[in-house]
């Protein structure tokens, strides 16, 4: 199965996330499919960038997000 999820980058306890499109079975931060996005939780408030064409077209295609995307692509007006 096909899921959007973050992807963890940055240095140990800055966590810096981008939003990838990856087959379940890969592991959280090893291949990917697609980059549709990028999430900053640290800075204030918050930094969020997503692809709308991109995760419409994923989800309209079969692509599940997990429920922290989900959560963020609400608050990015994407769902």
């Amino acid at each position: 199965m096909v899921k959007i999820r973050l992807r963890r980058m940055g240095a140990k306890k800055a966590p810096f996330y981008r939003i990838v499109v990856a087959d379940s079975r890969f592991p959280r931060d090893g291949r990917f499919i697609e980059e549709i996005g990028t999430y900053n939780p640290l800075t204030t408030p918050y930094e969020l960038k997503v692809d709308a064409e991109k995760a419409q077209q994923w989800i309209k295609d079969g692509a599940q997000p997990t429920d922290t995307v989900r959560a963020l692509l609400k608050k990015a007006g994407v769902l």
